[in-house]
């Protein structure tokens, strides 16, 4: 594998060679074993840790994040490639399905069916902003990706630019230096080059983070193509977090100044930010004494990630505090990094167009929401779009049922106490939620993103050689199976 496939290739003709390049790398590598699959993934793993002490200075250069921030997250990529490469080996979410021919069966004579999951092909990755590791070059996406034995162009985001390129070339080398196929990982930079990938007719599947006017705008892009392919874009979300009667009775300095600390992490630049705080009136007053002292105190760094999003912040966050009935607490500025905000606004004020619910500021600010009883904290949670997560404060013994539904039915995370903003890598995470948080029911976080990235086919009565050795009958990987609907566990 050359490091030319590293080069962010520019316009439609540099996307085509690279999706080319990508496809038939995949046509390669899907003949090779899962455990060279890992072996890949572990070794570009130790390339990313390997070239720690070149990449976070270059990444604090251009995101303005801190170096503890920004080692944290190369290490969770680093473990996220090495988590994932193990559930390459396991097989797990191959899903494989074993239905002997059953001549009794209920509905009549049944034939030999065999089924599992197989790799789409080239998957499209977008590069996030604000996450320069985890999200962006060899992130979530590319790495599921990987592990679901796909192929990868990657979007090189332009608020970290030179990071994004030299991230490429070291992934290029190290699958290379590991004996990949050339071409399986590829990048291309540039709107044009963005628009060529979504329309190619090679890429199967596109992975974005990102806003959602941009992320709208590829996904209708994606699915008006001649034929039609899966994005999985998250775009947005306000992450409500709602305080009870008796938390706030019991504690509400203690949350208030949690939610400002959750909310001003990353200079709030979190896709889980805590964007609205739900407290009842009775907590106007603490919060009114607590807010303004715990915002000015808070840590903000030295910037936000580029000057652009600093002024999509002020607009968004301008627009919401001169929008009907929304009052401002903490006066946030202009500067960069921007102080602090905190708007107000009763939930009796509120409708399904209020501003304060429906618009995300990518920031320091959010939203404090005053309730009268719980019909109208039931009202305004109603009021809601998809979220990728919501919190709920509350003390031991309280029946909260009633909310703990209506945060369900409208995020894919729902916390009890603490806060949004840490999104751990394991088997049961779940980070994606009902639209606009993302645009399908499946999550970017995790070992289920790889189930993103393929489709099944079912084999009938074949010669057992004929099928892949995860469906012939000696199971030879020895991988977990449902055989005549009965579980058997992995060898």
């Amino acid at each position: 594998m050359t490091l030319a496939h590293a080069e962010a290739r520019t316009g439609s003709h540099g996307a085509d060679a690279v999706v080319r390049a990508a496809h038939a790398a995949f046509l390669a590598a899907r003949t090779r074993t899962r455990e060279e699959r890992a072996a890949w993934m572990e070794a570009v793993a130790d390339a990313l840790e390997s070239h720690r002490e070149e990449l976070v200075p270059l990444a604090m250069e251009e995101t303005h994040l801190p170096e503890a921030r920004l080692n944290g997250e190369l290490t969770r990529s680093a473990f996220q490639l090495r988590l994932l490469a193990g559930e390459a080996r396991r097989g797990e979410f191959l899903g494989a399905v074993v239905d002997h021919a059953d001549p009794d069966w209920g509905m009549g004579p049944r034939p030999d069916l065999r089924r599992m999951n197989v790799p789409l092909g080239v998957v499209g990755v977008f590069g996030a902003s604000n996450f320069p590791f985890a999200f962006s070059v060899i992130g979530g996406d590319s790495a599921s990706a990987l592990a679901a034995g796909c192929a990868v162009v990657h979007k090189l985001h332009g608020a970290h630019a030179r990071l994004a390129a030299r991230t490429a070339e070291i992934v290029v080398r190290a699958l290379a230096e590991a004996g990949a196929p050339e071409g399986l990982f590829g990048a291309v930079s540039g709107r044009e080059a963005a628009e060529a990938l979504v329309d190619h007719p090679l890429v199967k599947a596109v992975g974005f983070t990102g806003s959602e006017a941009g992320g709208r705008a590829l996904f209708d892009r994606a699915v008006a193509r001649p034929e039609p392919i899966p994005f999985y874009g998250e775009l947005g979300s306000l992450n409500p977090v709602v305080v009870t009667e008796a938390a706030c009775a019991a504690r509400a300095e203690e949350i208030l100044t949690g939610w400002i600390g959750s909310m001003t992490m990353g200079v709030g630049q979190f896709c889980t930010k805590p964007g609205l705080l739900l407290l009842p009136e009775a907590g106007a007053e603490a919060a009114a004494r607590v807010l303004p002292g715990a915002a000015s105190a808070a840590a903000l760094g030295t910037g936000m990630l580029t000057e652009s999003i600093r002024d999509g912040f002020v607009a968004n966050r301008d627009a919401v505090a001169a929008s009907a009935d929304v009052s401002v607490l903490v006066a946030g500025d202009a500067a960069n990094p921007p102080a602090p905000g905190v708007l107000t606004v009763r939930a009796a004020d509120l409708d399904e167009d209020a501003a304060a619910v429906r618009t995300e500021m990518f920031g320091p600010a959010a939203v404090l929401i005053t309730y009268a009883d719980t019909a109208e904290l039931d009202r305004v949670l109603g009021l809601l779009g998809g979220q990728l997560t919501g919190t709920i404060h509350s003390e031991d013994g309280e029946d909260v049922s009633g909310v703990l539904q209506l945060l369900q039915d409208r995020c894919g995370r729902v916390l009890r106490g603490g806060w949004p903003t840490g999104v751990t890598v394991s088997y049961a995470q779940q980070h994606g939620g009902p639209y606009p948080a993302a645009t399908q029911h499946a999550t970017s976080v995790g070992t289920a993103a790889i189930d993103r990235w393929l489709r099944p086919v079912a084999f009938q009565d074949m010669e057992d050689g004929m099928l892949p050795p995860e469906l012939q009958e000696a199971n030879p990987l020895g991988i977990a199976r449902r055989v005549d609907g009965e579980w058997q566990a992995a060898r």
